[in-house]
């Protein structure tokens, strides 16, 4: 796959042009789903349990408003990666200046922080309601789920999404069940959608709420998953994908919406109604459910559904998380790295939080994450409504007046909600602090993100299209040099003295012969390299003189000498300790000009016990490197 697409490995994975009917349809559904996961997290559970236990079913509307957001926005990100087949994060780059891009970046990951430590706190909690495991070691626990994604990514995006289904309908069943024992008042819920005032306590859980349903991170997510369907290149094609990805919105975003709705149902008919209005506590509600409804097993369905939540969350934020950093930074790490530094990021506070404050406070932090990531939401929807509203990059799939001024709408309701709850968040901190210094700051800040919201918002309107930047990951396009280039004379062979030595130096000898004719290709030097690695060798380097250490030069000598009797120029060198710091050092002390190495095949957990030695020489050297598989 080419390097400049998002999720590379999984671009286009999916074919959906020679399929008909039914089989095309069930061919686009699963970018919605995973997406629908980050609706349903842990995050929503707090804000949802809080909004029920202390409004009953005043906020079921604010809901279905936040829903009905989503819908909107994540099409509307569907069809521009549909159309551009860019992500938002690439389309991001190549429209706004650097320094707006890093800001918009350092925001994005802020969201994806934000939202992966509502994972971890929600499923720490989820362990110990099952297992009574303390929240500490919940908290640590959850560093491995790095694993899972891993497992998955490597059986294709199918596989990923239909495990993610699974844990989503997991999460439904978990609550239909309980909702029947349950047994709300359905007339009095029905009241909740007709939208009412909120009080500054009820507007704060509000927007909690928008921010946990409409999530910045799954703004990119969409743009990017929906490029692993292989479509029709031509307007019918375009356009049937982008029926078909609606559908699979609505349904995927619509099952996330009776989660949501079941879980501040049950709190407001478990725990409003019966005079608990003051349970906003994950583990206070798992704990009232069996007394309050007289049933075990509400609070088994209630820890498993908050495990599944937690769980299907974390796949899809760390697909977030690489989609961000490729687009905005060109900067691509190994999944399993990407993966823990995006998990330690958020295991780090949820740590100090219990360790400090006690796990009294983490549903508080659960809350404000939130909060946080409903904070950002304008940095992620503006910049779509541009991108989806230009007719010079979109053509006739630009979104007509109509859905753009709700887009619009669907923006200005949300900076307005936000800027209020930080408005009434500066005027308390500055009656209740009295450092300068801090309020200095907070001013500094919000003068900063005020800033830069409305230069996303006018820069794309001033801009000329002409000056926008190249999205590919390499830069610009480069013109190839096809002249003479001079011919590789020193080629140096990494060995192990496996029966694998003997391909690699017919790979060498092959390679020079391909580049000169007849006698001069007895020109080429051939190097070969080993390290030992004895016990004797860690410790004296050259001074050993141990059994491994002779017979290894042995075999060196042998190698040099059976092509020095072919009429070959050879030579040997030994190295001792570090085998990726020795061959390094050799090809550079013996200049040399091409390296070929042979690859085992050692995959997965195999690697960290044999190690990654290519991969680490590679970048280190500045030859190319040839790999010769077994």
């Amino acid at each position: 796959m080419n390097s400049d697409k998002s999720l590379d490995t999984l671009h286009e994975s999916v074919p959906t042009s020679q399929k008909t009917g039914w089989r095309k349809f069930f061919a686009f559904i699963g970018p919605a789903y995973l997406v629908s996961v980050g609706y349903m997290d842990p995050g929503n559970w707090a804000t949802d349990l809080a909004g029920g236990a202390a409004f009953g079913y005043q906020l079921i509307w604010v809901l279905l408003l936040s829903n009905l957001m989503a819908v909107l926005l994540q099409s509307l990100s569907a069809r521009l990666g549909i159309v551009r087949r860019l992500d938002l994060a690439q389309v991001n780059r190549e429209t706004y200046p650097p320094v707006v891009n890093f800001s918009l970046y350092v925001l994005a990951e802020l969201a994806i922080a934000a939202t992966d430590l509502a994972e971890v706190l929600g499923m720490a909690i989820g362990i110990k309601l099952l297992t009574g495991m303390p929240l500490m070691y919940g908290t640590i626990i959850t560093v491995t789920d790095t694993f899972l994604f891993l497992f998955l990514q490597r059986y294709g995006i199918r596989k990923m999404e239909a495990f993610i289904i699974l844990l989503v309908a997991t999460i439904g069943f978990s609550f239909f069940i309980q909702l029947f024992i349950a047994k709300p008042d359905l007339s009095y819920a029905i009241k909740g959608f007709v939208p009412s005032n909120l009080s500054p306590e009820a507007l704060y859980i509000a927007v909690g709420i928008i921010g946990a349903t409409v999530m910045p991170h799954n703004l990119y997510l969409h743009s990017a998953l929906v490029q692993t369907r292989k479509i029709d290149r031509n307007v019918p094609g375009i356009k049937k994908s982008i029926f078909y990805n609606f559908i699979d919105t609505v349904v995927a975003l619509n099952a996330a919406f009776f989660v949501n709705a079941a879980i501040l149902i049950l709190a407001a008919t478990a725990f409003y109604a019966t005079g608990h209005k003051e349970v906003a506590k994950i583990e206070e509600a798992h704990s009232l459910l069996a007394p309050l409804l007289g049933s075990k097993l509400a609070p088994i369905l209630f820890a498993v559904a908050l495990i599944a939540a937690g769980q299907s969350s974390t796949v899809t934020g760390t697909l977030a998380g690489q989609i961000v950093m490729e687009g905005y930074l060109k900067i691509r790490l190994n999944p399993w790295i990407r993966r823990l530094i995006t998990r330690l990021v958020a295991i780090v506070p949820a740590i100090l939080v219990i360790g400090f404050m006690g796990e009294d406070h983490v549903d508080a932090l659960l809350i404000f994450s939130q909060v946080i990531l409903s904070l950002q939401l304008g940095y992620a929807v503006i910049p779509l409504i541009h991108f989806v509203s230009d007719k010079t990059t979109m053509g006739e799939f630009a979104i007509g007046w109509k859905t753009k001024t709700l887009a619009w709408i669907v923006a200005a309701v949300l900076v307005y909600l936000n800027g209020n709850l930080v408005f009434n968040f500066v005027v308390d901190f500055f009656h209740q602090s009295g450092h300068i210094a801090l309020k200095l700051l907070l001013v500094l800040l919000v003068v900063f993100f005020i800033s830069l919201l409305l230069y996303i918002v006018i820069y794309p309107l001033l801009s000329s299209s002409s000056k926008k930047k190249i999205t590919d990951l390499h830069g610009e396009d480069i013109e190839l040099d096809w002249t003479h280039t001079e011919p590789v004379k020193r080629i140096a062979i990494a060995v192990d003295f496996s029966s694998s030595d003997q391909k690699l130096i017919k790979t060498a000898i092959a390679h020079a012969m391909q580049q000169v004719t007849g006698d001069k290709a007895n020109e080429t030097e051939f190097i070969f390299i080993h390290v030992v690695e004895s016990v004797a060798a860690n410790y004296l380097l050259e001074a050993s003189d141990d059994e491994e250490s002779r017979k290894d030069q042995e075999r060196l000598d042998n190698y040099t000498n059976a092509l020095r009797d072919k009429g070959y120029k050879a030579t040997s060198a030994i190295g001792y300790q570090n085998r990726v710091k020795e061959i390094v050092r050799i090809v550079k002390e013996k200049d040399a000009q091409l390296l070929v190495m042979g690859a085992h095949k050692h995959k997965g957990w195999k690697d960290y016990f044999f190690g990654e030695t290519i991969e680490a020489v590679r970048h280190s050297v500045s030859i190319p490197v040839l790999i010769v598989n077994d």
